[in-house]
């Protein structure tokens, strides 16, 4: 995942490796019907995960979700990297990738067993996935100058695997689990070492110029797959419930949550931070910080809010238990403060507003014992739906400020808009207007 682009090999390199994505200029690679096709195991296996955390609601419940949400993304994300080089519609890439995804739906499978007896299935399959994708595009860039980035990676992702697998061989949940946050801090740490092997080098992230807009589009999609699993459990949930006001509320309640979610993301600023990572002269380091670990938290926050929506829509009007508190505030928070980080990376700045949402969040678990699971369901996704409206707020203002500017009618000083800062000026005041400070 770290080498130049196409445009910057010397001639005969293309037919050197033919499976290589074809680029028009600096960027154009699209996502293939073959990648969603893909994207489908994973799914199946975010919703593996909000039902385990479901069913083992502690705080030991929630570190092995965790642990396991961490197999489940490296498992896409470096198939994702892969794929911004390698074309998915090349036959040798594309068999690559019905093996990958035999063995992440049979480890998606294993996931609710996975600190039990099903441990080496599924460290086994991650093992297969990691280490044999890798494997692939090494002998592939064997004779090439790609290669020895590729070897790097395999040495990592090789020592990674071999603690998963002997994590799973170990009896002990716990010591299992030490095995395990072992391995991801290796897969954590070694794109930040630049992948360094002795005699091997390392990568700086200047070697990684990739098709920046083929990363945000992919990572878009995956928050997509996590907000379906929401939707999901909204829908499921409700259709085996009476249908009475209490109910039909928490329906609605959890429905919008979703849709603020969705309109945080989405609505200006992941068009706006493709744009960045697209026209960056070092889209490695935004591909490496912005997407591959600040959506992290952003992922996770979505898992966690659809178990507290199932919880809230099956129990309305009982009681708040410690857990339900912690997974109804939690989950939003984990988004919110993950697209406060995403927008540092990419923007330069955090924003007031997210602060403040999550100053509310933190409010409103202060009180959350005295409310039904009901109230604290739409006391969450008034405090979501209302960073959202803020956000539309906030962009047609500056839109409407700066078209005054064009037009003569205010200065750029009463404006008060920050300067660009270095390569964050995309010179598109269209849309970078609305992320500046507010």
């Amino acid at each position: 995942m770290n080498a130049p682009t196409p445009q910057a090999r010397p001639a005969g390199v293309a037919a050197a490796i033919p499976a290589l994505r074809t680029r028009d200029g600096d960027q154009g690679g699209k996502v293939t019907f073959f990648e969603l096709f893909f994207d489908l195991v994973f799914v199946f296996a975010v919703t593996q995960l909000s039902h385990g955390l479901l069913q083992h609601l502690s705080w030991r419940g929630a570190g092995e979700t965790l642990i396991l949400l961490m197999a489940v993304w490296w498992s896409w994300m470096y198939t994702c990297w892969t794929t911004n080089w390698f074309d998915p519609d090349h036959p040798a890439v594309r068999i690559m990738l019905v093996v990958v995804m035999i063995a992440g739906l049979l480890m998606a499978a294993t996931l609710p067993g996975a600190f039990g007896s099903r441990g080496i299935w599924f460290a086994a399959t991650y093992a297969v996935i990691q280490v044999g994708r890798t494997l692939f595009v090494a002998w592939v860039t064997r004779r090439h100058e790609l290669g020895r980035n590729f070897q790097r990676v395999l040495t990592w992702l090789s020592v990674a695997s071999a603690l998963w697998v002997i994590g799973a061989l170990v009896d002990a949940p716990g010591e299992r689990a030490l095995l395990w946050v072992a391995a991801i801090a290796v897969e954590q740490s070694a794109p930040w070492a630049g992948f360094y092997v002795p005699g091997l080098g390392r990568s700086s992230t200047r070697d990684w110029t990739i098709d920046g807009a083929h990363m945000a589009e992919r990572c878009q999609l995956f928050v997509i797959i996590a907000l379906g699993e929401s939707v999901l459990v909204t829908g499921a949930t409700i259709s085996g419930l009476p249908v009475d006001a209490a109910h039909v509320a928490a329906f609605a309640s959890a429905f919008v949550g979703s849709v603020a979610l969705w309109w945080i993301y989405f609505d200006h600023t992941a068009d706006v931070a493709a744009e960045r990572i697209a026209a960056s002269d070092d889209p490695g380091r935004l591909g490496r910080s912005a997407y591959t670990f600040m959506h992290i938290p952003m992922v996770a926050g979505i898992i966690v809010g659809a178990v507290a929506d199932e919880m809230v829509i099956a129990h309305p009007t009982g009681h708040v238990s410690g857990g339900m508190v912690a997974v109804a505030l939690g989950g939003p928070v984990l988004f919110v403060a993950g697209h406060a980080l995403f927008k540092r990376v990419v923007f330069g700045h955090f924003t007031t507003a997210r602060v403040v949402t999550i100053l509310a969040l933190g409010a409103c678990g202060l009180v959350a014992d005295r409310f039904t699971p009901l109230v604290l369901g739409l006391a969450t996704t008034l405090v979501i739906a209302a960073l959202a409206l803020w956000d539309v707020r906030a962009y047609h203002r500056a839109r409407r400020e700066r078209a005054e500017a064009e037009h003569g009618l205010v200065t750029a000083e009463d404006m008060r808009v920050p300067a660009p800062r270095g390569e964050l000026d995309l010179g598109d005041s269209s849309h970078a207007e609305a992320e500046r400070p507010f």
